[in-house]
């Protein structure tokens, strides 16, 4: 469970709050413990889904999750995007916020994707120092989160979970595991996903996440749009054993949603591995040779000799 430093509690198993969904929850209510909210998409937004959120926020916890803090960028910190962010935390009033070791653009231009970045003595100094601003401004414990990834560079002298590891200890920031991320990244750069896991300081592990990727081949995808494969479902159990309790669980599911009760089975898996069994899984989705996914990242659709040669 999380270190009681960070007083950060375990909000059970959530999903992300998504329009789609809003009848449903509305008519029959959340039956989850908690919400995750992508902060963007409530940051100037003042409709109907914000009024909605409000309510909800009444009697369902939520947490908020960034995908736009770009914390590993060289541009300086978006002093109007952590204004607008503090604002939407004082009236959310989240159990915390998070966001994603990567950058996501430059010279003020955003990408909309969740970049890497080389994992070095000179970068992990760039961003624990922008980590502690960004903690001081928001007045709570930022919450990082793995992303997965489809290169690696020539520069890195560091592995991603002893990065993580150093940034936890040095600036008291929170981990958020994302156990399909780790299980992305290991199948396409060839690393051990369990040993990435058991290395990560447990006690600083706030939430995880899980999801279901796209079986391209040579390569798998990140694209939220289908049931957690088995591999993760194990990876999750570690991860949960080795957390020494339940750690707020969040299902992530971002495309071609399914109604809500499916979605709500798809979480009660979560709950079943903690009962110590495994769930049926179907077979993972996967892509008809020759074709590409539509919305990628950069360097999704690459070869994965390309992909993952070292980058100069």
């Amino acid at each position: 469970m999380p270190h009681p430093s960070l007083d950060l509690p375990d909000l059970g198993f959530g999903v992300g709050l998504r329009n789609t969904h809003l009848p449903d929850i509305l008519a029959h209510g959340p039956r989850v413990d908690w919400f995750e909210i992508i902060s963007e998409n409530y940051i100037d937004h003042h409709g109907y889904s914000q009024h909605v959120l409000m309510q909800l926020r009444e009697h369902t916890p939520m947490v908020m999750h960034g995908v736009s803090l770009s914390i590993g960028s060289s541009d300086p910190l978006n002093m109007d995007y952590l204004h607008k962010l503090r604002a939407l935390a004082d009236a959310v009033r989240p159990a915390w916020i998070s966001d994603h070791l990567c950058w996501t653009g430059a010279l003020t231009v955003n990408s909309h994707d969740l970049l890497p970045l080389p994992l070095t003595e000179a970068s992990f100094a760039h961003v624990k120092q922008r980590v502690l601003a960004v903690q001081d401004f928001l007045g709570r414990p930022l919450v990082l989160e793995n992303p997965s990834s489809y290169v690696q560079f020539r520069q890195s002298t560091l592995p991603e979970w002893a990065f993580l590891a150093r940034l936890v200890d040095e600036t008291g920031c929170a981990l958020l595991l994302d156990v399909n991320n780790v299980y992305v990244s290991a199948f396409n750069h060839g690393f051990d996903a369990e040993h990435y896991i058991r290395q990560l300081p447990h006690d600083h592990i706030a939430q995880i996440h899980l999801a279901g990727p796209t079986d391209c081949g040579d390569y798998l995808l990140d694209t939220h749009d289908q049931p957690v494969h088995r591999p993760a479902w194990a990876l999750y159990a570690l991860a949960q054993q080795l957390c020494g309790g339940t750690v707020s669980t969040l299902l992530e599911w971002d495309a071609n949603l399914p109604d809500y009760p499916l979605l709500l089975a798809e979480l009660d898996k979560a709950r079943q591995v903690l009962r110590g069994d495994m769930p049926d899984c179907p077979a993972p989705v996967r892509l008809p040779a020759g074709a590409t996914a539509l919305s990628t990242p950069i360097d999704h659709q690459m070869s994965r000799h390309d992909r993952l040669a070292d980058l100069v």
